[in-house]
């Protein structure tokens, strides 16, 4: 239930801005949600609507209008994490599969955001070391794991989002497929939309330019190792891609796919330039045990290694 909160701002918030004074003192609440406050009037300093950059005072009044039990996309959950590498700014992660990587209207605990929250915030939380909120340049699908990057910090979080943007990013998946493509390598572009009455992404005539780059690793018996490089990011991409040209992921039932374990999707390699000092960074999420153990099943078949 929402009601008047009333802050004296102490001394050691001392110019600091007011949404940031916001989120370190309402620590379980969503920036979004804060910055709605302040934007539709609802939060007043000395009696006056301020923006959110406004610079705080000691001793300022603030009275905000906000719902203290209202739930947010960074409630901490402990939860185990594979960190692949972490510093100051950024923290990159092997994601499993079957794990939402942010809440959702009817997913809001046990995502991967949860436990980072709690993870990055272990350490007591004051107004001189606020809650780290950490945010996500890219993001993969509940059913793909591997590799997934999160910003620590605010610059962290522009400088990546604009790597990702400028096309810095480079990116490669591993695909177990059903079927053997005819050729070893070779490209699949067609445009990405959402039909709107299925709700539902595919190729559309209307849709978005899209393209993919494949490279066929091994063959063996029904299925095919393949790695991908998605060079444009629509929204399931890979997965409609691989059903375009006739070759769907392994797992992907909406989608010719089969029923299977899991969704035999893994984001494998990340290479981007680092959010501070722009050196290149390059990192590897191992090859699941899901992958290796299919294929072994199928040794008696033959497979057939083109790497």
């Amino acid at each position: 239930m929402e009601s008047r909160q009333i802050i004296v701002v102490p001394d050691a918030a001392r110019k600091m801005r007011l949404e940031d004074f916001l989120l370190a003192h309402f620590s379980r609440l969503s920036k979004m949600y804060l910055r709605d406050r302040v934007n539709n009037e609802l939060c007043e300093v000395n009696g006056r609507w301020e923006n959110i950059g406004y610079r705080l005072r000691p001793n300022d009044l603030i009275e905000i209008v906000v719902d203290p039990e209202r739930e947010t996309s960074m409630l901490p959950e402990e939860m185990p994490l594979d960190i692949i590498f972490e510093d100051d700014e950024l923290i990159v992660l092997n994601k499993p599969a079957g794990v939402l990587v942010h809440p959702s209207h009817r997913e809001n605990c046990g995502t991967l955001l949860n436990g980072l929250a709690h993870y990055l915030n272990r350490h007591d939380v004051t107004l001189a070391t606020p809650a780290v909120r950490p945010g996500l340049p890219h993001r993969l699908d509940k059913d793909t794991s591997g590799i997934l990057v999160a910003a620590k910090t605010k610059l962290a979080q522009r400088n990546l989002t604009r790597s990702f943007m400028r096309k810095l990013v480079e990116k490669r998946y591993l695909a177990i497929v059903v079927g053997s493509p005819d050729q070893d390598r070779g490209e699949i572009e067609a445009p990405i939309g959402r039909d709107a009455e299925a709700k539902f992404w595919k190729v559309m005539p209307e849709g978005k330019h899209a393209l993919s780059r494949y490279k066929v690793l091994e063959r063996c018996g029904e299925n095919s190792l393949v790695e991908l490089e998605p060079v444009t990011g629509r929204t399931n991409q890979l997965r409609i891609h691989c059903q375009h040209f006739g070759h769907p992921i392994l797992g992907d039932h909406q989608r010719g796919g089969g029923t299977h374990d899991r969704l035999y999707l893994h984001a494998h390699t990340i290479a981007f330039p680092h959010p501070r000092s722009g050196e290149k960074l390059a990192f590897e999420a191992p090859k699941p045990a899901e992958f290796d153990k299919l294929f072994s099943n199928a040794l008696a078949i033959g497979c057939e290694s083109l790497r």
